[in-house]
This record gives C-alpha cells, sequence and structure tokens, in this order.
C-alpha cells in the first residue's frame, strides 16, 4: 500500500474531516433547494401595490421550484377585490394560459358553499340543525352499520362530527360519460364508524349526505339548487356544481403528484368536492360572509346565519389541528394573538389544489387555486407572507414552510453522513482493507443487521413508490423525490458495508505501509 493512500484514508477517518464533508455536501444541497429568491421578507403594512408587486415576482419563482403548471390568485381588501393575477398554464401542452376567468376545479372549497346552501334551508324554515337527518332523508335506505343513524344530525354533517367516514376518493369519471348516481355512491360510503357527536373527523361523506338532503327537501337537483339560491344570488357567474362543455375557456388539466396531466373529471357526489369556479367568484363568496362590508352587495344570508357558519363547533385535534383550532359550520377558523380570527377552507383533488383564508371582521382574503396536487408549499409561502402584511402574528398554514426547511436540514445531515460513510467504504476496498467477501464471518451480526435495514429500506421505497397518494409527498412534494434517493442511497452503502467485510486483522500498522 502507498504511503499517499494510507494518508488520504488517515486523513478521511479524521473526525474533521467527516464535519467538514458533511457540512460542504449539506450546504450544496440546502442553498440549491432553498432558493433565496422566494424567501424575500415583506414590510408590515406596505402598499397594496408593494404587496403584489412583491408576490408577483415571488409565485413564479415558487411554481418553478415545485414544479406546478399554473395557478389563479385573487386578494381581497376592505371587502373588494382588489388584485387578481393567473400565472402559467391551463394545458402546457396545447400552450393554453391560465387566465383570470379560467373555471377550475376547487374541491373541499365546495364545502364552505354548500353550507351555505343549507343555511338557506333552515332561514325559511325547511330545515332545522339539530334534527337528525332521518328526519329529512327518506327515499334512500341507509346501510347498516355499528352505530345509530338516528342520533346524526344536519350540525353533525356540517362540521365532520357525524361519524361519517372520509368516504371513496381517487374514483374519476369522464364528464361526457356514464358516472354512478350520489344514492349509489353513498350506498357504499355513508356507514358511520365512529359515535355520533364524539370527535371531528373529516368526511366528505357527510357533506355528501347534505347534498342529497338538500334534494330531498326542495326537491330540485342540487347543482340547480346551488345555482339558483347561492351562485347567481351572489354573482358567481364564472361557477357551476356540473361540469359544462360551454366553459371559456376551458377547464385546465390538473397535474398529479408526479407532474403528470389529468384531463377534466367529475365525481358522482357534488357538495364536498364538485364545484367548478375561479379565484375571483371565490373571492365574491368570502366578501359574501364580511358583515361589516356587506352595503350594497347581495343579502343571501342574515348576519346571524352567517355567525353560525363561522362559530367554533368542534375543536380539531391531529394534523388538522396543527393549523387550525376549530371547525364552525363548513368553514377551518382559525384564532390570532389579540381577537383577530380567520375562517378558511382549502381543497385537493387529483391534480388539483386550493385554498382560501377570509378575515371577516377586517375585509381581507386570499384565494389561490391551482392545477397541480404539488401546491401546498406555495400555498403556505403566500400566506405567510400575506399574514406578514396585514400584521398577523403567524399563521397556521404556515407550518409547512418551518417544517419543510426543518426537515431539510435534517436530510442533508443524514445524505452528509451517509456520504461520508460511502467515501469510506469506497477508499477502504480500494487500499485492500475491505475485500468483496459476503459470507466472511468476520462482523456477522453487524453486517446481518446492516442487509437487513437495507432490504427494509428499498421496500419501504418500493412501497412509496407504488402508493397513489402519500400526505407527506403531498406536503413536500420536492422534499419527498429526495428522501427517496436519500433512502435508496443509505441501503446502497449499506449493502456495500456488508458484502464488502473489513480484512481482519488489516488494520494501520507499518507493515501493511
Amino acid at each position: 500500500m502507498s504511503k499517499w493512500c494510507f494518508r488520504l484514508y488517515k486523513a478521511i477517518m479524521h473526525p474533521v474531516f467527516s464535519i467538514c464533508t458533511i457540512l460542504i455536501i449539506n450546504s450544496a444541497i440546502f442553498f440549491t433547494q432553498m432558493n433565496f429568491c422566494s424567501f424575500t421578507a415583506i414590510d408590515e403594512h406596505v402598499s397594496l401595490t408593494v404587496f403584489a408587486t412583491h408576490i408577483d415576482k415571488k409565485i413564479p419563482i415558487l411554481m418553478k421550484k415545485y414544479n406546478i403548471p399554473g395557478l389563479g390568485i385573487s386578494i381581497v381588501r376592505q371587502g373588494k377585490i382588489a388584485w387578481s393575477q393567473a400565472y402559467g398554464y391551463a394545458d402546457r401542452e396545447k400552450n393554453r394560459k391560465m387566465t383570470v376567468n379560467t373555471v377550475c376545479r376547487v374541491e373541499s372549497i365546495s364545502k364552505p358553499v354548500t353550507a351555505w346552501g343549507l343555511m338557506r334551508l333552515l332561514e325559511q324554515g325547511l330545515v332545522d340543525l339539530d334534527r337528525p337527518i332521518t328526519h329529512y332523508i327518506k327515499k334512500w335506505r341507509f346501510p347498516q352499520s355499528a352505530f345509530s343513524i338516528e342520533r346524526v344530525t344536519v350540525r353533525m354533517l356540517l362540521s365532520h362530527t357525524s361519524g361519517m367516514p372520509l368516504g371513496t376518493i381517487g374514483e374519476l369519471y369522464d364528464p361526457k360519460g356514464e358516472v354512478p348516481s350520489l344514492r349509489d355512491r353513498l350506498s357504499k360510503d355513508a356507514i358511520l364508524i365512529r359515535e355520533p357527536g364524539s370527535e371531528f373527523s373529516y368526511s366528505n361523506t357527510g357533506f355528501n349526505l347534505v347534498e342529497l338532503l338538500i334534494e330531498e327537501v326542495t326537491g330540485q337537483n342540487f347543482s340547480e339548487y346551488m345555482m339558483n339560491n347561492i351562485l347567481l344570488p351572489l354573482g358567481m357567474h364564472h361557477s357551476s356544481f356540473s361540469w359544462s362543455a360551454s366553459f371559456d375557456p376551458p377547464v385546465p388539466n390538473g397535474h398529479d403528484l408526479h407532474g403528470r396531466p389529468v384531463p377534466v373529471y367529475v365525481y358522482p357526489d357534488r357538495a364536498s368536492g364538485g364545484l367548478f369556479s375561479t379565484a375571483d367568484d371565490i373571492a365574491t363568496f368570502i366578501i359574501a360572509g364580511m358583515s361589516g362590508f356587506r352595503e350594497g352587495a347581495p343579502q343571501i344570508l342574515k348576519d346571524q346565519s352567517i355567525k353560525i357558519l363561522y362559530s367554533p363547533a368542534v375543536n380539531i385535534s391531529g394534523l388538522y389541528g396543527f393549523a387550525f383550532e376549530a371547525y364552525g359550520l363548513g368553514h377551518f377558523i382559525e384564532k390570532f394573538s389579540g381577537g383577530t380570527w380567520a375562517v378558511s377552507h382549502g381543497g385537493q383533488g387529483t391534480g388539483w389544489m386550493s385554498h382560501f383564508h377570509s378575515i371577516p371582521e377586517t375585509g381581507d382574503g386570499i384565494v389561490m387555486l391551482a392545477n397541480s396536487q404539488r401546491s401546498w408549499p406555495l400555498f403556505a409561502h403566500i400566506l405567510l407572507d400575506w399574514a406578514k402584511w396585514l400584521g398577523l402574528p403567524s399563521i397556521g398554514m404556515g407550518y409547512i414552510v418551518w417544517a419543510e426547511q426543518i426537515l431539510w436540514v435534517i436530510l442533508c445531515i443524514v445524505i452528509g453522513i451517509v456520504s461520508v460513510l460511502g467515501i469510506r467504504i469506497t477508499i477502504e476496498y480500494s487500499i485492500g482493507m475491505r475485500r468483496f467477501n459476503p459470507f466472511s464471518k468476520h462482523g456477522r451480526i453487524q453486517r446481518g443487521v446492516a442487509i437487513g435495514t437495507a432490504c427494509l429500506l428499498i421496500l419501504l421505497l418500493i412501497w412509496a413508490l407504488t402508493q397513489q397518494y402519500l400526505f407527506f409527498t403531498s406536503l413536500f412534494p420536492v422534499l419527498s423525490q429526495w428522501c427517496g434517493w436519500m433512502i435508496l442511497f443509505a441501503a446502497i452503502v449499506m449493502i456495500f458495508s456488508a458484502v464488502l467485510p473489513k480484512v481482519k486483522n488489516k488494520g494501520t500498522s507499518k507493515n501493511h505501509v
């Protein structure tokens, strides 16, 4: 063994070298991923022009970073739409641009709009929030379940406390083809999985039961009822709970977590996620809930009804609890220090994401619609800036940004450590300190653990790649890809460390120099 090889090996084995290598790798990866242009600070209470200019520069950077084809955004100030803009593409293949009038799938933003439809019936005396839903739904039979459906009230459906499951997700239907009926879907989904009223549990099925309830109470098609009683009276002229070939411009393609285009689709149920709309129309909707700024605007609901929608009905725990304290009727509720509070809702479907935040007492709001399932981090970045601009101390969705940054640091450290180990194994093999001998008895237990761990990591990676949807990937679309490569890299290093064991008694003695 030549002296320079041995000296190189000693240098690599030195802790200072390892630390420096890890730091260099960390810095290269972290600074590459954390585009500093997208973290430019915004000052509090600057003019709308300054804020709009800021996010107008920032959004394209974030869209490129997270591979988001198109985005529509609308800013509400003092109860009026103050600024709207569209970015990117509705259809990349056809080079069709996203516009402010492009009708998008807004997914679960459908829920607060549906809640307004139900409250109209309440004001007309046709529905009681605390009456069992079986009093209203009589033309369809509920499937058998372990809990009593008689205990489920209308209020529970609107507050996700009914005990109903999330429901079927991922089943998409061509709007021009045959689509199952709402009742067929509910016969499969509307089976209670927990005691009604026991806790918050997000449920598309609960809102789809509201859809059926509205149809049975009014004798009208849900989409027609919502169009005539909520959407058109509010001035949401580009919105509908039914897809239409006459949408102009046409509904864009969505894009899944891998960036693949998803053609327009519909669900058998519409109340929980079937609304088509624009950013300005959703902004119009949230303005309607700003009681202090409704002068001259259509009065679809009384102030008392809006107060019921915006009042906490249940406290939230679990993942949703990181961002929101409570859920009202069709609305997430977030409280800030100083007494200010906000209502909001987001939506996610195959290839789509949406979000709005509204502060009714100040007349401020923001709406974002994106034709990509990779949009949560972008929403979080813009919401943090919006909150800073308004002088709010923080915002729950900001945890996505902070968690992403922390996870990047952890990932970089792990990659650095694995890289150092890989370099050491390579050098040790090249200078004869390791030899290909997978059946060596030397360090058999440790090497067996390494092989076992590597196999588990590879199986985990294969499992993740075969899943249609992973919540972690949805929250951190770029980071999750790096995590996948890191897992594969770590598994390879472990395998090499096991099949290339150190040669027994070959160390650093002068006899080998």
